[in-house]
């Protein structure tokens, strides 16, 4: 990165440095910073609860919990600098455990974390309908699936190979990858959206609309292939009636007299 000077057209450099170079802390820095800019990570996204510890028959604590425009529940889950090998399996066990939760229960937890933050004014029912609009209660209830968001400097082999093959199953999960610059006393902060590729995004999810509809149209065929195979077979023994089975949504036959035929249609 560099900095513009404008009066003599020039450019001065400007060094990356890492948080651990400056000491500062994934929790007491880089969270409280997506926690009060959530913006930051390249969408609009309310929080509701910061190192939420509230799962069942667990201690553990994912980093920030926040709710999407169309009131999906997004795990953020934030790695200082290097994102280690399981911070993918640990955002899917967190995942898991928020998909069931209640609109109920995410009101509940979400005014809780407001009652913790001054600098909140309203209610949670009142900051989740001026987010989401009067239909949140109905937004968050159909909320069955919850999105993932790994925040790290850098991401190993295995976690951006695991991000891409969960997103070729339908499983939303994101990859932000964060850079810090440091210019004399001043601190600047980057976060870019790495998997999936911003500007390949609209492609990839109509790729991945595609193959689902294959694959359903396929399901769809077997099924008919069973289905035909059975009846077929029943009508051969019990009515010596010979028809071919097929995966269509209809077969028939001639009966024997020219022009003459019946189809069953199912």
């Amino acid at each position: 990165m560099y900095m513009v000077n404008k009066d003599d057209r020039s450019i001065v450099k400007i060094d990356q440095t890492t948080f651990s170079e400056e000491n500062l802390q994934e929790r007491y820095d880089l969270q409280e910073w997506i926690d009060k800019n959530p913006l930051c990570l390249g969408e609009s996204l309310l929080i509701i609860q910061k190192e939420f510890a509230g799962f069942d028959k667990t201690n553990e604590r994912l980093d920030l919990l926040a709710i999407d425009t169309k009131g999906n529940i997004v795990v953020i889950e934030n790695k200082r600098d290097d994102s280690g090998k399981d911070v993918t399996w640990q955002s899917i066990k967190y995942a898991a455990y928020c998909s069931t939760l209640t609109s109920d229960q995410i009101i509940e937890l979400y005014q809780s974390y407001i009652q913790t933050s001054p600098s909140h004014t309203k209610s949670a029912t009142e900051s989740l309908e001026d987010f989401l609009g009067s239909e949140y209660e109905e937004l968050l209830a159909n909320n069955t699936k919850p999105r993932i968001i790994l925040v790290a400097k850098e991401y190993r082999p295995e976690v951006t190979a695991s991000a891409l093959w969960l997103r070729s199953c339908g499983i939303d999960i994101r990859c932000i990858k964060t850079t810090l610059y440091k210019s004399g006393d001043n601190l600047f902060f980057d976060a870019i959206q790495i998997i999936p590729i911003k500007e390949a995004e609209d492609y990839m999810v109509k790729v991945a609309q595609k193959e689902q509809e294959s694959e359903s149209t396929n399901v769809r065929s077997a099924l008919r292939l069973d289905f035909w195979n059975k009846l077929t077979t029943n009508l051969s023994n019990e009515h010596n009636i010979d028809i071919t089975p097929s995966d269509r949504i209809y077969i028939g036959t001639g009966l024997g007299l020219s022009g003459l035929k019946v189809a069953l249609v199912a």
